[in-house]
């Protein structure tokens, strides 16, 4: 059974050796995540290629995701690296010191802080491990009681509980980390903390002018960008339920509700979607999961995600393979009861007047092949654009994205239920096209002779935005 909820994998120093990365993708990641908060724009350009070589050595195809840092709302460093604070000390974070920190004071990235509170705002450092409230506000000083103690170390990040923080999402270092993605030809571009859709339209305009064609996803990690959801998501073409920085924000009991709304909004608009953070965490340092991990990745399948995806668990951690194959095992189990409870059908109802006619013809053929229990979706496609929205659908058998465009095969590699296949027929009669496109499905062993599918096309070969014809084959018949 071909998995059809894709495995996302972050580079870090347990997965930047070619070896490694080819062992990570037979064990079936989809795509890489590239972290712009580390390295240099050369060491990108240096991962992606490896990535490509190692791709190309195993067969696969495997998109690339370039994470833009965003914003840095951090404290910098401390004289002796960490300090430890009980409950009832104040503490100070000062904009104006530029020295180490110390048991008393430490100095901030993000000089605007004290702009952004006031008297009784409670702040949440260290991932929500540590909570300050605000006592008061002098000048640069951000005078703070200690309500929940612990350990504070360097560049630990700061999060206003409810939001509020104004922050540009984008900073100068991501504007320029815009191009290195344009360069590396990046499938995905991942904008951090927007805070709306403006924040989206401004990567995607940075984007173009530096002549990529990178997707855009929005990281959902702002409190502000909960009521604005509905302009985000438009704005974007994909987005990610960025868990760590979200839960700070809104509470950790608020997130799993959230994330089954993000999802279904996501696929209702025909986006794409990732969950993320903390997924097979312990699995930096044990070679299996819990129990709570595996249905944590279990119940994202079910909700209907397209792509879950790990973060430390395969930049840093000790069992990087071990990680993505037991993610693997877990994904195909819980389609499985997909598969069980679901014929195919869309619980969402189908819009009742389709706008273009390629999307009229994908949705033809998913009620096809629900019905007659075809073996395979096949969409001859030049921008994905039929494989998405066949692929916003649940249905019960493999989508084959054919393409002879490279940057599609890219792209298509975070579809869920769409596989890549590079395809490019020579031939200028539909006939023989289509012929051609079966001798390649049999070639990859993906059919056999006597299957039915279903192939979707445009009359005219090769072009964008034409696809108008779905045929029924019945594979070998013309032998």
């Amino acid at each position: 059974m071909l998995r059809r909820t894709k495995i996302v994998a972050t580079l870090g120093p347990a997965t930047r050796d070619r070896a490694v990365l080819e062992r990570l993708f037979r064990a079936g990641v989809d795509l890489v995540r590239m972290n712009f908060s580390h390295g240099s724009a050369q060491d990108h350009i240096n991962a992606a290629e490896t990535v490509r070589a190692a791709a190309k050595a195993v067969g696969r195809t495997v998109g690339i995701l370039a994470d833009l840092q965003g914003p840095k709302i951090r404290v910098r460093k401390f004289e002796k690296d960490k300090i430890f604070l009980n409950n009832g000390d104040t503490f100070i974070l000062d904009a104006a010191l530029e020295g180490l920190g110390n048991q008393e004071r430490v100095g901030l990235d993000y000089k605007e802080l004290p702009n952004d509170v006031e008297p009784g705002s409670i702040l949440l450092l260290n991932d929500g491990m540590l909570e300050f409230h605000v006592k008061e506000v002098r000048g640069p000083e951000v005078i703070c009681t200690v309500v929940r103690g612990g350990s504070l170390s360097n560049n630990k990040g700061i999060n206003r509980k409810g939001g509020g923080l104004t922050a540009p999402a984008l900073t100068d270092k991501d504007k320029q980390d815009i191009k290195t993605a344009a360069l590396i030809r990046a499938d995905y571009l991942a904008v951090s903390f927007p805070r709306s859709g403006d924040d989206m339209r401004l990567a995607r305009s940075l984007m173009q002018e530096a002549g990529g064609s990178s997707l855009l996803m929005a990281k959902i990690e702002r409190a502000e960008a909960i009521p604005l959801l509905d302009d985000i998501i438009d704005a974007s073409d994909a987005i990610m339920v960025a868990r760590g920085d979200l839960s700070v924000e809104v509470g950790d009991a608020a997130v799993p509700g959230l994330q089954k709304k993000m999802i279904k909004m996501a696929r209702a608009k025909n986006r794409l979607i990732i969950t993320a953070t903390q997924m097979m965490e312990s699995m930096i340092v044990n070679p299996i999961p819990t129990r709570a991990e595996v249905s944590d990745v279990a119940n994202a399948v079910l909700d209907g995600t397209d792509a879950v995806m790990l973060s430390a668990e395969t930049a840093v951690g000790d069992f990087p393979v071990e990680t993505v194959q037991a993610m693997d095992r877990i994904c195909r189990s819980a389609e499985k009861e997909l598969d069980a409870t679901d014929d195919g059908n869309s619980k969402k109802k189908s819009p009742t007047v389709f706008t273009r006619v390629d999307q009229s013809i994908a949705m033809a053929a998913l009620y096809t092949a629900n019905r007659l229990k075809v073996k395979a979706l096949v969409a001859m496609t030049q921008s994905g654009s039929t494989a998405l929205w066949m692929s916003r659908r649940n249905v019960c058998v493999p989508i084959y994205a054919l393409t002879p465009n490279e940057a599609t095969l890219g792209k298509v590699t975070l579809f869920g239920g769409v596989h890549p296949l590079a395809f490019d027929s020579t031939a200028s009669v539909h006939s023989q096209v289509l012929l051609d496109a079966e001798a390649e499905l049999l070639k990859h062993k993906l059919v056999k002779k006597g299957d039915l599918i279903v192939i979707t096309i445009g009359e005219t070969v090769g072009s964008s935005g034409h696809t108008n014809t779905m045929k029924i084959v019945k594979v070998g018949e013309h032998d």
